[in-house]
Protein backbone atom coordinates (compact mmCIF):
# COMPACT_ATOMS: atom_id res chain seq x y z
CA UNK A 1 0.00 0.00 0.00
CA UNK A 2 2.87 2.57 0.89
CA UNK A 3 4.23 2.40 -2.40
CA UNK A 4 1.63 3.95 -4.23
CA UNK A 5 1.30 6.66 -1.46
CA UNK A 6 3.43 9.22 -3.20
CA UNK A 7 1.79 8.39 -6.58
CA UNK A 8 1.03 11.90 -8.50
CA UNK A 9 -2.56 12.45 -8.64
CA UNK A 10 -2.83 12.87 -12.13
CA UNK A 11 -1.93 9.55 -12.42
CA UNK A 12 -4.60 8.19 -10.68
CA UNK A 13 -6.69 9.84 -11.88
CA UNK A 14 -5.92 8.97 -15.25
CA UNK A 15 -5.79 5.05 -13.88
CA UNK A 16 -9.42 5.28 -12.59
CA UNK A 17 -11.11 7.26 -15.78
CA UNK A 18 -9.37 3.99 -17.28
CA UNK A 19 -10.96 1.34 -14.70
CA UNK A 20 -14.15 3.45 -15.50
CA UNK A 21 -13.39 2.77 -19.38
CA UNK A 22 -13.26 -1.05 -18.58
CA UNK A 23 -16.41 -1.15 -16.56
CA UNK A 24 -18.18 0.95 -18.67
CA UNK A 25 -19.84 -1.36 -21.31
CA UNK A 26 -21.23 -3.71 -18.58
CA UNK A 27 -21.94 -0.96 -16.41
CA UNK A 28 -24.46 0.95 -18.98
CA UNK A 29 -25.50 -2.07 -21.09
CA UNK A 30 -27.43 -3.55 -18.14
CA UNK A 31 -29.69 -0.37 -17.62
CA UNK A 32 -29.89 -0.08 -21.65
CA UNK A 33 -31.68 -3.94 -21.31
CA UNK A 34 -33.62 -3.64 -18.77
CA UNK A 35 -34.66 -0.19 -19.33
CA UNK A 36 -33.29 1.37 -16.04
CA UNK A 37 -31.51 5.05 -16.38
CA UNK A 38 -28.01 4.77 -17.77
CA UNK A 39 -27.12 8.04 -16.52
CA UNK A 40 -28.75 6.71 -12.65
CA UNK A 41 -26.30 3.74 -12.95
CA UNK A 42 -23.46 5.72 -13.50
CA UNK A 43 -24.23 7.76 -10.34
CA UNK A 44 -25.09 4.44 -8.49
CA UNK A 45 -22.17 2.52 -9.63
CA UNK A 46 -19.81 5.66 -8.04
CA UNK A 47 -21.91 6.08 -5.09
CA UNK A 48 -21.97 2.30 -4.09
CA UNK A 49 -17.77 2.12 -5.29
CA UNK A 50 -17.32 4.18 -2.19
CA UNK A 51 -19.74 3.19 0.15
CA UNK A 52 -17.93 0.17 -0.67
CA UNK A 53 -14.50 1.16 0.09
CA UNK A 54 -15.50 3.39 3.17
CA UNK A 55 -17.25 0.16 4.87
CA UNK A 56 -14.01 -1.94 3.81
CA UNK A 57 -11.30 0.45 4.77
CA UNK A 58 -10.34 0.85 1.17
CA UNK A 59 -8.02 -2.14 1.41
CA UNK A 60 -9.34 -3.73 -1.84
CA UNK A 61 -8.79 -2.43 -5.25
CA UNK A 62 -12.91 -3.18 -6.39
CA UNK A 63 -15.04 -1.59 -8.21
CA UNK A 64 -18.68 -1.78 -7.78
CA UNK A 65 -21.22 -1.74 -11.06
CA UNK A 66 -24.88 -2.62 -12.28
CA UNK A 67 -25.16 -6.85 -11.98
CA UNK A 68 -26.07 -8.98 -14.59
CA UNK A 69 -27.67 -11.79 -12.39
CA UNK A 70 -30.62 -9.37 -12.42
CA UNK A 71 -31.38 -8.65 -15.70
CA UNK A 72 -34.19 -11.50 -15.99
CA UNK A 73 -35.47 -10.93 -12.69
CA UNK A 74 -35.77 -7.12 -13.35
CA UNK A 75 -37.69 -7.26 -17.00
CA UNK A 76 -39.78 -10.53 -15.14
CA UNK A 77 -40.44 -8.00 -12.05
CA UNK A 78 -41.17 -4.50 -14.00
CA UNK A 79 -43.96 -6.38 -16.67
CA UNK A 80 -45.06 -8.08 -12.96
CA UNK A 81 -45.26 -5.34 -10.64
CA UNK A 82 -43.76 -1.69 -12.13
CA UNK A 83 -40.46 0.04 -11.58
CA UNK A 84 -41.33 1.59 -8.34
CA UNK A 85 -41.57 -2.06 -6.38
CA UNK A 86 -39.12 -3.77 -8.52
CA UNK A 87 -36.48 -1.23 -7.00
CA UNK A 88 -38.53 -1.91 -3.40
CA UNK A 89 -37.39 -5.95 -4.49
CA UNK A 90 -34.12 -5.17 -5.04
CA UNK A 91 -33.61 -2.95 -1.94
CA UNK A 92 -34.75 -6.06 -0.39
CA UNK A 93 -31.58 -8.21 -2.15
CA UNK A 94 -29.07 -5.65 -0.62
CA UNK A 95 -30.53 -6.11 2.68
CA UNK A 96 -30.61 -9.72 2.69
CA UNK A 97 -26.80 -9.18 1.82
CA UNK A 98 -26.13 -6.98 4.67
CA UNK A 99 -27.87 -9.92 7.22
CA UNK A 100 -25.61 -12.47 5.41
CA UNK A 101 -22.96 -9.91 6.34
CA UNK A 102 -24.02 -10.34 9.90
CA UNK A 103 -24.10 -14.01 9.64
CA UNK A 104 -20.85 -14.45 8.11
CA UNK A 105 -19.49 -12.12 11.25
CA UNK A 106 -21.55 -14.28 13.71
CA UNK A 107 -20.99 -17.78 12.46
CA UNK A 108 -17.75 -17.59 10.32
CA UNK A 109 -18.20 -18.60 6.60
CA UNK A 110 -18.50 -22.50 7.44
CA UNK A 111 -21.96 -22.15 6.96
CA UNK A 112 -21.87 -20.59 3.90
CA UNK A 113 -20.25 -23.02 1.96
CA UNK A 114 -22.22 -26.09 3.53
CA UNK A 115 -25.27 -24.20 2.37
CA UNK A 116 -23.80 -23.23 -1.05
CA UNK A 117 -21.58 -25.63 -2.45
CA UNK A 118 -20.53 -25.12 -5.82
CA UNK A 119 -22.94 -27.53 -6.85
CA UNK A 120 -26.22 -25.86 -6.09
CA UNK A 121 -24.42 -22.44 -7.40
CA UNK A 122 -23.05 -23.75 -10.62
CA UNK A 123 -26.41 -24.21 -12.12
CA UNK A 124 -28.08 -21.01 -10.60
CA UNK A 125 -25.13 -19.35 -12.35
CA UNK A 126 -25.09 -21.39 -15.58
CA UNK A 127 -29.41 -20.58 -15.72
CA UNK A 128 -28.79 -16.84 -14.88
CA UNK A 129 -26.46 -16.64 -18.37
CA UNK A 130 -28.20 -19.44 -20.34
CA UNK A 131 -31.84 -17.88 -19.51
CA UNK A 132 -31.10 -14.47 -21.19
CA UNK A 133 -29.78 -16.51 -24.29
CA UNK A 134 -33.42 -15.75 -26.12
CA UNK A 135 -33.01 -12.02 -25.00
CA UNK A 136 -29.53 -12.00 -26.76
CA UNK A 137 -31.09 -13.65 -29.98
CA UNK A 138 -34.27 -11.52 -30.31
CA UNK A 139 -32.14 -8.40 -29.62
CA UNK A 140 -29.31 -9.64 -32.44
CA UNK A 141 -32.38 -10.29 -34.83
CA UNK A 142 -33.70 -6.70 -34.57
CA UNK A 143 -36.53 -7.08 -32.04
CA UNK A 144 -37.35 -6.34 -28.30
CA UNK A 145 -35.93 -8.69 -25.75
CA UNK A 146 -38.87 -10.46 -25.47
CA UNK A 147 -39.55 -10.38 -29.14
CA UNK A 148 -42.74 -8.94 -29.39
CA UNK A 149 -42.11 -6.39 -31.63
CA UNK A 150 -39.60 -5.99 -34.72
CA UNK A 151 -37.13 -2.89 -33.52
CA UNK A 152 -35.23 -2.78 -37.00
CA UNK A 153 -35.50 -5.44 -40.03
CA UNK A 154 -34.24 -8.76 -39.51
CA UNK A 155 -31.96 -8.75 -42.92
CA UNK A 156 -29.92 -5.78 -41.11
CA UNK A 157 -29.91 -6.25 -37.69
CA UNK A 158 -28.12 -9.22 -38.01
CA UNK A 159 -25.64 -8.30 -39.80
CA UNK A 160 -24.96 -5.13 -37.48
CA UNK A 161 -25.17 -7.89 -34.99
CA UNK A 162 -22.65 -10.25 -36.30
CA UNK A 163 -20.20 -7.38 -36.90
CA UNK A 164 -20.45 -6.60 -33.22
CA UNK A 165 -19.71 -9.84 -32.06
CA UNK A 166 -17.03 -10.55 -34.27
CA UNK A 167 -15.18 -7.21 -33.39
CA UNK A 168 -15.90 -7.81 -29.48
CA UNK A 169 -14.32 -11.39 -29.86
CA UNK A 170 -11.37 -10.27 -32.08
CA UNK A 171 -11.05 -7.63 -29.26
CA UNK A 172 -10.85 -9.83 -26.31
CA UNK A 173 -8.87 -12.93 -28.38
CA UNK A 174 -6.31 -10.90 -29.87
CA UNK A 175 -5.80 -7.37 -28.68
CA UNK A 176 -2.88 -6.49 -26.55
CA UNK A 177 -2.96 -5.25 -23.20
CA UNK A 178 -5.96 -2.39 -21.64
CA UNK A 179 -7.34 -2.90 -25.43
CA UNK A 180 -8.39 -6.22 -24.21
CA UNK A 181 -10.26 -5.46 -20.97
CA UNK A 182 -12.79 -2.82 -23.37
CA UNK A 183 -14.05 -5.46 -26.00
CA UNK A 184 -17.46 -4.47 -25.41
CA UNK A 185 -16.69 -0.76 -25.64
CA UNK A 186 -15.14 -1.10 -29.32
CA UNK A 187 -18.18 -3.30 -30.18
CA UNK A 188 -20.09 -0.73 -29.61
CA UNK A 189 -18.53 1.84 -31.06
CA UNK A 190 -18.15 -0.19 -34.36
CA UNK A 191 -21.75 -1.36 -34.33
CA UNK A 192 -22.89 1.96 -33.60
CA UNK A 193 -21.04 3.67 -36.67
CA UNK A 194 -22.23 0.79 -39.29
CA UNK A 195 -25.78 1.26 -37.92
CA UNK A 196 -25.10 4.82 -38.52
CA UNK A 197 -24.73 4.00 -41.87
CA UNK A 198 -28.03 1.75 -42.26
CA UNK A 199 -29.78 4.44 -41.08
CA UNK A 200 -30.66 2.81 -37.69
CA UNK A 201 -29.40 5.85 -35.09
CA UNK A 202 -31.87 8.39 -34.23
CA UNK A 203 -29.85 11.38 -33.08
CA UNK A 204 -32.89 13.58 -32.06
CA UNK A 205 -32.84 12.46 -28.29
CA UNK A 206 -28.80 13.50 -28.51
CA UNK A 207 -29.86 16.86 -29.64
CA UNK A 208 -32.93 17.67 -27.38
CA UNK A 209 -30.88 16.50 -24.48
CA UNK A 210 -28.98 19.30 -22.23
CA UNK A 211 -25.76 19.20 -21.50
CA UNK A 212 -26.30 19.40 -17.70
CA UNK A 213 -28.74 17.50 -16.22
CA UNK A 214 -29.91 15.81 -12.76
CA UNK A 215 -30.55 11.53 -13.36
CA UNK A 216 -33.84 10.52 -13.44
CA UNK A 217 -33.81 9.30 -10.36
CA UNK A 218 -36.74 7.08 -8.92
CA UNK A 219 -37.74 6.18 -5.31
CA UNK A 220 -38.79 2.23 -4.42
CA UNK A 221 -42.20 1.63 -3.57
CA UNK A 222 -42.32 -2.12 -0.87
CA UNK A 223 -45.14 -5.31 -2.01
CA UNK A 224 -44.57 -8.25 -0.63
CA UNK A 225 -45.22 -9.78 -3.53
CA UNK A 226 -42.18 -8.09 -5.45
CA UNK A 227 -39.72 -8.53 -2.18
CA UNK A 228 -40.72 -12.35 -2.61
CA UNK A 229 -39.71 -12.36 -6.15
CA UNK A 230 -36.18 -10.85 -5.93
CA UNK A 231 -35.19 -12.28 -2.51
CA UNK A 232 -33.86 -15.74 -4.00
CA UNK A 233 -32.47 -14.41 -6.76
CA UNK A 234 -29.62 -12.35 -4.73
CA UNK A 235 -27.98 -15.46 -3.43
CA UNK A 236 -26.45 -16.05 -6.89
CA UNK A 237 -24.67 -12.65 -6.84
CA UNK A 238 -23.92 -13.10 -3.09
CA UNK A 239 -22.14 -16.00 -4.14
CA UNK A 240 -20.61 -14.59 -7.08
CA UNK A 241 -19.08 -11.80 -4.69
CA UNK A 242 -17.02 -14.32 -2.71
CA UNK A 243 -15.80 -15.71 -6.18
CA UNK A 244 -14.49 -12.27 -7.00
CA UNK A 245 -13.10 -11.12 -3.82
CA UNK A 246 -11.15 -14.27 -3.52
CA UNK A 247 -10.03 -13.85 -7.01
CA UNK A 248 -8.81 -10.09 -6.49
CA UNK A 249 -6.87 -11.57 -3.87
CA UNK A 250 -5.12 -14.05 -5.43
CA UNK A 251 -4.34 -10.84 -8.06
CA UNK A 252 -2.71 -9.06 -4.87
CA UNK A 253 -1.83 -11.65 -3.23
CA UNK A 254 -3.86 -10.84 -0.38
CA UNK A 255 -6.77 -12.51 1.86
CA UNK A 256 -9.62 -9.87 1.91
CA UNK A 257 -11.68 -12.75 3.26
CA UNK A 258 -9.60 -12.37 6.73
CA UNK A 259 -8.50 -8.50 6.70
CA UNK A 260 -10.93 -6.78 6.27
CA UNK A 261 -12.94 -9.80 6.33
CA UNK A 262 -15.99 -10.92 4.00
CA UNK A 263 -18.72 -9.31 6.17
CA UNK A 264 -17.66 -6.27 5.25
CA UNK A 265 -17.17 -6.85 2.02
CA UNK A 266 -20.87 -8.59 1.72
CA UNK A 267 -21.71 -5.55 4.07
CA UNK A 268 -20.40 -3.13 1.54
CA UNK A 269 -21.79 -5.08 -1.52
CA UNK A 270 -25.19 -4.91 0.24
CA UNK A 271 -25.43 -1.21 1.56
CA UNK A 272 -24.34 -0.91 -2.44
CA UNK A 273 -26.95 -2.25 -3.39
CA UNK A 274 -29.82 -0.60 -1.40
CA UNK A 275 -28.46 2.72 -2.36
CA UNK A 276 -28.87 1.85 -5.59
CA UNK A 277 -32.40 0.76 -5.28
CA UNK A 278 -33.27 3.97 -3.51
CA UNK A 279 -32.25 6.24 -6.10
CA UNK A 280 -33.43 3.70 -9.04
CA UNK A 281 -30.33 2.40 -9.89
CA UNK A 282 -29.70 -0.90 -10.72
CA UNK A 283 -28.13 -3.16 -8.03
CA UNK A 284 -24.31 -3.32 -8.01
CA UNK A 285 -21.93 -5.80 -7.74
CA UNK A 286 -18.16 -6.65 -8.01
CA UNK A 287 -17.11 -6.25 -11.86
CA UNK A 288 -14.33 -8.95 -12.85
CA UNK A 289 -13.25 -6.71 -15.52
CA UNK A 290 -12.14 -4.03 -13.28
CA UNK A 291 -10.43 -7.50 -11.71
CA UNK A 292 -8.65 -7.79 -14.47
CA UNK A 293 -8.03 -4.66 -15.22
CA UNK A 294 -6.38 -4.30 -12.03
CA UNK A 295 -4.54 -8.01 -13.08
CA UNK A 296 -3.10 -6.45 -16.06
CA UNK A 297 -1.94 -2.88 -15.46
CA UNK A 298 -0.04 -4.45 -11.44
CA UNK A 299 -2.29 -0.84 -10.35
CA UNK A 300 -3.47 -2.41 -6.94
CA UNK A 301 -3.56 0.90 -5.44
CA UNK A 302 -7.16 1.03 -3.91
CA UNK A 303 -7.39 4.76 -4.60
CA UNK A 304 -7.31 4.31 -8.43
CA UNK A 305 -11.35 3.08 -7.72
CA UNK A 306 -12.20 6.51 -5.87
CA UNK A 307 -11.60 7.79 -9.12
CA UNK A 308 -13.24 5.64 -11.39
CA UNK A 309 -16.13 6.47 -9.21
CA UNK A 310 -15.69 9.85 -8.55
CA UNK A 311 -15.33 10.31 -13.07
CA UNK A 312 -19.04 7.89 -12.98
CA UNK A 313 -21.14 9.94 -10.39
CA UNK A 314 -19.61 13.42 -12.80
CA UNK A 315 -20.39 11.35 -16.13
CA UNK A 316 -24.29 10.86 -14.69
CA UNK A 317 -24.73 14.80 -14.75
CA UNK A 318 -24.24 14.97 -18.79
CA UNK A 319 -27.50 14.58 -20.19
CA UNK A 320 -26.32 14.46 -23.58
CA UNK A 321 -23.98 11.28 -22.38
CA UNK A 322 -27.02 9.54 -21.47
CA UNK A 323 -29.07 10.43 -24.06
CA UNK A 324 -26.46 8.82 -26.48
CA UNK A 325 -26.44 5.83 -24.42
CA UNK A 326 -29.53 5.46 -25.21
CA UNK A 327 -29.67 5.64 -28.82
CA UNK A 328 -27.61 2.23 -29.33
CA UNK A 329 -29.29 0.15 -31.86
CA UNK A 330 -30.41 -2.61 -30.45
CA UNK A 331 -28.90 -5.47 -32.79
CA UNK A 332 -25.78 -3.32 -31.78
CA UNK A 333 -26.21 -4.49 -28.14
CA UNK A 334 -27.72 -8.12 -29.12
CA UNK A 335 -24.73 -9.54 -30.98
CA UNK A 336 -22.25 -8.72 -27.64
CA UNK A 337 -24.86 -9.95 -25.52
CA UNK A 338 -24.67 -13.31 -27.27
CA UNK A 339 -20.92 -13.54 -25.68
CA UNK A 340 -21.63 -11.36 -22.50
CA UNK A 341 -24.85 -13.60 -21.38
CA UNK A 342 -22.75 -16.52 -22.89
CA UNK A 343 -19.55 -16.02 -20.96
CA UNK A 344 -22.03 -15.84 -17.28
CA UNK A 345 -23.18 -19.43 -17.97
CA UNK A 346 -19.53 -20.36 -18.22
CA UNK A 347 -18.68 -18.83 -15.05
CA UNK A 348 -20.98 -21.68 -13.62
CA UNK A 349 -19.74 -24.25 -15.84
CA UNK A 350 -16.40 -23.36 -14.42
CA UNK A 351 -17.18 -23.47 -10.86
CA UNK A 352 -18.33 -27.35 -11.10
CA UNK A 353 -14.65 -27.87 -13.27
CA UNK A 354 -12.61 -26.03 -10.55
CA UNK A 355 -13.97 -27.99 -7.68
CA UNK A 356 -13.68 -31.50 -9.85
CA UNK A 357 -17.34 -31.95 -8.95
CA UNK A 358 -18.29 -35.67 -9.70
CA UNK A 359 -21.54 -35.12 -11.98
CA UNK A 360 -21.61 -39.02 -12.18
CA UNK A 361 -23.05 -38.83 -8.17
CA UNK A 362 -26.60 -39.02 -8.84
CA UNK A 363 -27.44 -36.42 -6.30
CA UNK A 364 -25.14 -34.05 -8.08
CA UNK A 365 -26.66 -34.84 -11.48
CA UNK A 366 -30.18 -34.21 -9.75
CA UNK A 367 -29.27 -30.77 -8.23
CA UNK A 368 -27.29 -29.57 -11.40
CA UNK A 369 -30.29 -30.78 -13.57
CA UNK A 370 -33.52 -30.03 -11.96
CA UNK A 371 -32.01 -26.55 -11.45
CA UNK A 372 -31.14 -26.24 -14.79
CA UNK A 373 -34.66 -27.08 -16.59
CA UNK A 374 -36.67 -25.18 -13.64
CA UNK A 375 -34.21 -22.11 -14.54
CA UNK A 376 -33.96 -21.52 -18.20
CA UNK A 377 -37.67 -22.65 -18.78
CA UNK A 378 -39.10 -20.47 -16.31
CA UNK A 379 -41.01 -23.07 -14.15
CA UNK A 380 -43.49 -21.17 -11.77
CA UNK A 381 -44.14 -22.62 -8.38
CA UNK A 382 -46.11 -20.53 -6.23
CA UNK A 383 -44.94 -17.30 -6.10
CA UNK A 384 -41.63 -18.31 -7.51
CA UNK A 385 -40.29 -18.34 -10.83
CA UNK A 386 -37.17 -18.48 -12.99
CA UNK A 387 -33.92 -18.25 -10.93
CA UNK A 388 -35.63 -17.47 -7.80
CA UNK A 389 -37.00 -20.63 -7.55
CA UNK A 390 -34.57 -22.65 -9.22
CA UNK A 391 -31.96 -21.15 -6.27
CA UNK A 392 -34.42 -22.11 -3.59
CA UNK A 393 -34.24 -25.42 -5.21
CA UNK A 394 -31.06 -26.03 -5.85
CA UNK A 395 -30.47 -25.45 -2.15
CA UNK A 396 -32.98 -27.53 -0.63
CA UNK A 397 -32.04 -29.82 -2.88
CA UNK A 398 -28.32 -30.05 -1.69
CA UNK A 399 -29.74 -30.15 1.85
CA UNK A 400 -32.45 -32.98 1.89
CA UNK A 401 -29.78 -35.29 -0.87
CA UNK A 402 -27.58 -37.61 1.09
CA UNK A 403 -24.14 -36.76 0.69
CA UNK A 404 -23.10 -33.63 1.61
CA UNK A 405 -19.25 -34.27 0.76
CA UNK A 406 -19.71 -35.32 -3.36
CA UNK A 407 -21.39 -31.65 -2.90
CA UNK A 408 -17.95 -30.31 -3.31
CA UNK A 409 -15.79 -32.53 -5.58
CA UNK A 410 -12.27 -33.58 -5.06
CA UNK A 411 -10.73 -30.27 -4.28
CA UNK A 412 -12.35 -29.82 -1.12
CA UNK A 413 -11.61 -33.01 0.58
CA UNK A 414 -8.19 -33.70 -0.58
CA UNK A 415 -6.00 -32.22 2.75
CA UNK A 416 -4.12 -29.20 1.10
CA UNK A 417 -1.02 -30.15 0.02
Amino acid sequence: MHEHAHEPVWKQALAGSQMLLVAFGALVLMPLITGLDPNVALFTAGVGTLIFHIVTGGQIPIFLASSFAFIAPIIAAKGRFGLEETLGGLMAAGILYIILAGAVRARGTGFVTRLLPPVVIAPVIMTIGLGLASVAVHMASGRTGDGAAELVPYNTAIVIAMISLAVTIVMSVWAKGIFRLIPIMFGVIVGYILSWFAGIVDITPIQEAPWFAVPNFVAPAFSWGAILFMIPVAIAPAIEHIGDVLAIGNVTRKNYLQKPGLHRTLLGDGLATSAASMLGGPPNTTYSEVTGAVMLTRNFNPKVMWWAAGTAIVLAFVGKFGAALQTIPVPVMGGILCLLFGSIAVVGLNTLIRHQVDLSQSRNLVIVGVTLVFGIGNMVVGTLEGIALCAVVAIALNLILPGEKEAWGKRIQEPKA
